[in-house]
């Protein structure tokens, strides 16, 4: 088998060459997305022990369609230029919420340059909070 992979790749130099260049680019590009984020039971925990707060960056609209209890909503499109809207929890654990938790990240690392150090994301975002049968507030 690996006789035939050493083959495929001296056969076909362009291909290997693109797999290898993409699969560089995906590597730079997950570890420069640094913080990995926090699991539903491990963004619990910081709430419940720790005085951490949600904030829920999707838009209004998602928001009032179900969120989690007690998560403030800043949508995202109001943290675009500043982060000044979350500084009275800059001492506090901040959970990043987005709908499927890949929007979270450049934020989080926006939040940690400004000086929070406990900003996180919530891994797979509201999604995998319903996923999850967790509960949602819808006032």
């Amino acid at each position: 088998m690996i006789e035939q992979l050493l083959q495929f790749a001296q056969n076909h130099p362009l291909l290997v060459g693109a797999f290898v260049a993409l699969l560089v680019a995906l590597i730079v590009m997950e570890t420069m997305r640094g913080n990995h984020g926090v699991s539903v039971s491990e963004a619990t925990r910081l709430v419940n022990r720790e005085e951490g707060v949600f904030i829920d960056i999707r838009d209004s609209k998602e928001y009032k369609a179900g969120h989690i209890a007690g998560a403030v909503n800043v949508p995202s499109s109001q943290l675009a230029s500043a982060t000044t809207p979350l500084d009275k929890y800059k001492d506090r654990p901040v959970i990043i919420v987005c709908k499927h938790g890949q929007t979270a990240g450049p934020l989080v690392a926006r939040l940690e340059k400004a000086g929070f150090k406990q900003a996180v994301k919530l891994k797979g975002g509201m999604g995998q909070w319903e996923a999850d049968s967790l509960p949602v507030v819808t006032r």
